[in-house]
């Protein structure tokens, strides 16, 4: 995963006849561009276009617009859009409406926000009749068309915005790649529903890890997401059976950070989708069972010269090739990771995943090489030195775990951190006096909620509606009554 030049990195996208190359806008030839992207899906056989935005729990929430409301909507930019129900900050994951936040709900009667649409981010659907597709930005502070307009503060995808303009100010460029551990099961919607959703099935028995023999039963699968993937501007670098039954891992090419956000959460829609041709359901969930592994969502992480595109991580000098820029970027992330907990574990489930002895790391430590830290150094090439963050889990919203990992790790760089403990050896050697990792989301939550780090980086209207909205979801674990007291209490007690 080399650290390049991030203008390098957006001209390799990988080209062919079902796919869109994705780019940056540059700012002074905006009018000319949204011209000819405009110009482009005219020409488009496809009479309709797909748009989303992400939701606070990283679910992508969209719809189909016909093109000339498109075609409106994009000639109108940068200040321009479409209007989108902000009932989408407003409600969980499973469209149940928050009842303690501040910022929207029933109070202010779900009105619509504006969505600026990235024009940088065309794509086509492959599999959806190749279909044009864009992202888009949630915006607050003023009428459509009007310069008064700002990032609105809920906004994944503004939340992570905002930590990149503080990176610029650096003089950095943050360069991200995501890897992704999931299950899939030989189910549909109406399969697991009618199975009260118990027992899933996966689509093959067994700890196989590395399988070659898993990836030829499974070739039809596998072949479409290593073709498709790339098609709709999400390169694949890599794909391979991980340990437990039905369960994959994908590698997405190192790239600027908000691309490589945007190509996390395409993918695991996009996976899904796939998947459903095959009737296979793709689960990022964090731990589905006790008895297997959970499922990762690394980050690796460099910092590059906005100039050159040179790894900023590496020096031939330092210790582990590690520059001093590289030792206050890890150190904040050892002192700060913490702090941003709800972010890289969201969900209930998340705190599943740490439990010792199942690969998932439970302490903030660091090391060289080693797949047992939360924060693994890998010691490479001028291109390649970077920094591993193994903490969060596969069920992250990507917009929100690059956001906290980058801001913890700057955090380090501003204040010039240095690393005070030594890299752990084996399983925590030497790693006897740091605390463990919380073990419910209410613990980070509340870590979260108290965090002026947290608040300093992504905003008090952020930090605020976000704690609620965990603080909701632990409320909604708290009233649920769950197969596992059942199983425990029904008869016996």
């Amino acid at each position: 995963m080399p650290a390049g030049n991030p203008v390098a990195a957006a001209r390799s996208q990988p080209k062919s006849k079902t796919s869109f190359p994705v780019r940056r806008l540059p700012s002074r030839s905006a009018a000319a561009t949204i011209a000819r992207v405009c110009a482009q899906v005219r020409r488009e056989p496809a009479t309709r276009v797909k748009v989303a935005v992400a939701d606070i729990d990283g679910v992508l929430r969209g719809k189909y617009l016909n093109k000339a409301k498109f075609l409106s909507a994009a000639e109108a930019a940068p200040q321009g859009g479409i209007g989108f129900c902000d009932v989408v900050f407003g409600w969980d994951i499973a469209d149940q409406c928050y009842d303690n936040t501040k910022s929207t709900g029933w109070h202010t009667g779900y009105p619509d926000a504006l969505v600026r649409l990235d024009l940088g981010t065309m794509r086509r659907i492959p599999w959806d009749d190749n279909v044009p597709f864009f992202l888009g930005d949630f915006v607050s502070g003023g009428a459509q068309g009007k310069t008064s307009q700002a990032p609105h503060p809920l906004c994944p995808r503004q939340v992570l915005k905002r930590v990149l303009r503080r990176a610029a100010k650096l003089g950095v460029v943050p360069m991200c790649g995501m890897e992704f551990e999931w299950f899939n099961f030989a189910e549909t919607p109406q399969s697991w529903a009618a199975k009260n959703y118990t027992r899933p099935e996966p689509i093959t028995p067994g700890m196989f890890g590395y399988s070659v023999l898993r990836l030829q039963q499974g070739r039809e699968f596998c072949r479409a997401l290593m073709e498709e993937l790339p098609a709709f501007g999400v390169p694949v670098e890599g794909l391979h059976t991980e340990t437990g039954p039905g369960v994959l891992e994908a590698a997405l090419t190192f790239s600027g950070a908000l691309e490589a956000a945007d190509r996390a959460i395409l993918f695991k829609t996009a996976t899904k989708e796939i998947g459903a041709r095959y009737g296979i359901m793709p689960s990022f969930m964090a731990k589905w069972n006790q008895a297997y592994p959970g499922c990762s969502g690394h980050i690796h992480q460099s910092l590059a010269d906005p100039r050159t595109g040179r790894n900023l991580f590496h020096t031939s000098k330092g210790r582990h090739a590690m520059s001093p820029l590289f030792e206050s970027y890890l150190a904040g992330q050892v002192a700060a990771m913490m702090e941003f907990g709800p972010m890289i574990w969201p969900t209930i489930n998340s705190y599943k995943r740490l439990v010792d002895g199942f690969w998932a790391p439970v302490k903030p430590t660091w090391g060289i090489d080693n797949r047992t830290a939360s924060f693994r150094v890998i010691s490479g090439s001028p291109k390649s030195t970077r920094l591993e963050t193994r903490c969060p889990g596969a069920d992250v919203n990507p917009y929100l775990a690059m956001a906290a990992v980058v801001a913890a790790g700057l955090e380090g760089v501003e204040r010039k951190l240095k690393l005070t403990t030594p890299p752990i050896r084996g399983t925590n050697q030497g790693a006897e006096k740091v605390a463990r990792a919380p073990r419910t989301l209410i613990e980070t939550t509340r870590i979260f909620r108290d965090s002026a780090i947290a608040r300093d980086w992504l905003g008090d209207d952020f930090v605020d509606h976000f704690a609620a909205t965990r603080e909701w979801e632990w409320r909604q674990w708290l009233d649920g009554v769950t197969d596992w007291e059942l199983k425990r209490y029904f008869e016996s007690i």
